[in-house]
């Protein structure tokens, strides 16, 4: 199958695709960097928090999100030489998922792609913050299936969370795996990991996105700058 029409079905990565997790992350992170006059750069707090997150989800694959962001955020303290976060500080950044933003182009791109496909999400979050997520800054975009870390009990790039998923589309929607089109921004936690599982997929390279991108050589079927021009090129045939 060689056009974007040809698929059935889009299994969306969300925190980096369609929501901005590296400035929801950057804007959570105020608080503690108001305490220290150090600047740090954008670069450096991000790779820090990737290598703290992924490192965290290896230990505890069974923990969810909101709490795993809460037990790294004292670790990123120490890590960037800043006082020790109070309980309450770090629980709310663990609850500031829910209120990342999403990119300007999301919710329409969502519902055009959804005039040809199912619309699917595997995402490394808890179920409650996706439903903050979804309610918020989603505008409460009626997803075909969720499907979130802590249904499955591990962290992508885990093979078991595409093979949870491919089950669950076979079973439910009648879609087998090259029928799906994995849709992410991660080269690391999605298009790596989904051509292993056997399946294609399409780069949403977000401008300026500096966390899971480390690929030498990108994995992809389709890439674009935002999920708008993908909607463009399915209109266009492509």
């Amino acid at each position: 199958m060689s056009r974007l029409s040809d698929y059935r079905l889009l299994c969306f990565d969300v925190y980096g695709t369609l929501i901005d997790w590296e400035n929801g992350i950057l804007g959570a992170l105020q608080p503690l960097l108001t305490t220290s006059t150090t600047e740090f750069s954008r670069e450096h707090l991000l790779t820090l928090y990737q290598e703290l997150e992924s490192e965290q989800q290896r230990i505890t694959p069974d923990m969810p999100y909101s709490q795993l962001l809460a037990t790294i955020h004292p670790r990123l303290a120490a890590r960037l030489g800043l006082p020790t976060p109070s309980d309450a500080d770090n629980e709310r950044f663990g609850a500031s998922v829910g209120t990342w933003p999403a990119f300007p182009d999301t919710v329409e791109a969502l519902h055009r792609l959804s005039r040809q496909y199912k619309l699917v999400v595997l995402s490394n979050v808890d179920r409650a913050s996706f439903a903050r997520s979804n309610a918020g800054s989603l505008q409460g975009f009626p997803f075909d299936r969720i499907i979130t870390a802590q249904d499955v009990g591990s962290y992508k790039p885990d093979v078991r969370n595409f093979a949870y998923m491919k089950t669950t589309v076979q079973e439910e929607f009648g879609v087998r795996a090259g029928e799906i089109l994995q849709t992410a921004q991660s080269q690391f936690h999605d298009h790596r990991p989904a051509r292993e599982a056997g399946i294609r997929s399409v780069w949403i390279e977000r401008s300026g996105a500096t966390m899971g991108n480390t690929e030498e050589q990108p994995i992809c079927d389709w890439r674009f700058d935002t999920l708008e021009e993908m909607a463009d090129a399915l209109g266009r045939g492509e």
